[in-house]
């Protein structure tokens, strides 16, 4: 898959079947993660897959959106050094942006679907994940084969991207009307 087909192609998946991620599947996914670009080259991330059950069913219960981690076959929660420290540069969440978009291109290529979900609650995400406290998990990305595999080639939804005419601007910002 060429990487604009995967870019126009990658829908949010949801709904997973009960098919399990191969580990030379998932060890392409997390080092697709690992190749990502970071500010200096610093890498400030580090994954902790979850796949047990009862694990990912918990993690589903950190923000009111996270629910598709329950039924996905693999979890990986995104852990970073805390981006709310006072020496903390905010190029780190960039950085985490582009591992979490690298780990789900190489997913969907490979049939895999994917949807990030925002950690609401953060001391229960610590305790789930175990992560030291100079560290923060601000995402878990859930990976899975799709319940309906036509998920992962429906076309996108009409009006689903704001045109370039009202996002583009030359030079500076110009606002028309």
């Amino acid at each position: 898959m060429d990487v604009w087909t995967a870019i126009q192609a990658k829908r949010a998946i949801r709904r997973f079947s009960g098919r399990s991620i191969e580990p030379d599947e998932l060890a392409g996914i997390l080092d697709a993660g690992r190749r990502a670009g970071s500010s200096k080259n610093l890498q400030r991330w580090d994954f902790i897959i979850c796949r047990e059950r009862q694990h990912l069913a918990d993690l589903a219960t950190l923000g009111p959106y996270a629910g598709h981690i329950a039924g996905a076959a693999v979890a990986i929660a995104l852990v970073t050094p805390d981006p709310a420290a006072a020496d903390a540069p905010l190029s780190v969440m960039f950085d985490l942006g582009q591992a979490a978009e690298n780990m789900m291109l190489a997913a969907l290529e490979l049939g895999i679907g994917s949807c990030p979900a925002t950690v609401y609650q953060h001391d229960r995400a610590r305790e789930l994940l175990g992560y030291p406290l100079t560290h923060h998990c601000e995402y878990v990305l859930s990976f899975g084969y799709p319940a309906d595999p036509a998920e992962l080639s429906r076309p996108p939804r009409t009006g689903g991207r704001r045109p370039l005419s009202e996002i583009v601007h030359e030079e500076r910002w110009s606002s028309s009307g």
